[in-house]
């Protein structure tokens, strides 16, 4: 399997690593049956991402994805993160294997879980994370070996 130089870049060397301390919002998808598992926390001040940071267990595509994610939303605003779609993600990192995009995808959707979170606990709507459900089952088959 071929990764682009940026994949491999943020894999060898992942940006905003670790987790806050009293985090605004926590979001965590995946899980252990597919063995990619990515836990982002926000630290938001005035519907701005202050502080991102990301704890990913899993494939390198998986920090990879983790690691670019949480440089693109670092510094935005909530509305600014929640536009960001897999596939931004993805080409960022110049690409993945097809057989590695639902990793993009987790980091999508830990953002968006993060932020749901975040929703609740400061009881305000955000209406683009109406009915968003994080995938914490997916199956993608047989996972090929790194």
């Amino acid at each position: 399997m071929q990764y682009s130089d940026k994949v491999m870049d943020h894999f060898l060397h992942p940006r905003n690593v670790g987790e806050i301390e009293d985090a605004s919002g926590v979001g965590e998808v995946g899980n252990a049956k597919c063995g990619d598992i990515m836990k982002i926390f926000l630290d938001v001040e005035d519907e701005i991402i202050k502080d991102v940071k990301f704890q990913t267990f899993g494939c390198g595509s998986a920090i990879a994805s983790s690691s670019m994610a949480t440089e693109l939303i670092k510094g935005k605003s909530i509305h600014e993160a929640l536009a960001l779609t897999n596939k931004a993600v993805a080409e960022a990192l110049d690409g993945l294997p097809p057989v590695k995009m639902h990793c993009s995808v987790l980091a999508e959707q830990a953002i968006k879980a993060a932020l749901v979170d975040y929703a609740q606990k400061n009881n305000i709507e955000i209406p683009e994370l109406e009915g968003f459900e994080p995938d914490h089952d997916h199956d993608h088959g047989v996972e090929d070996e790194d």
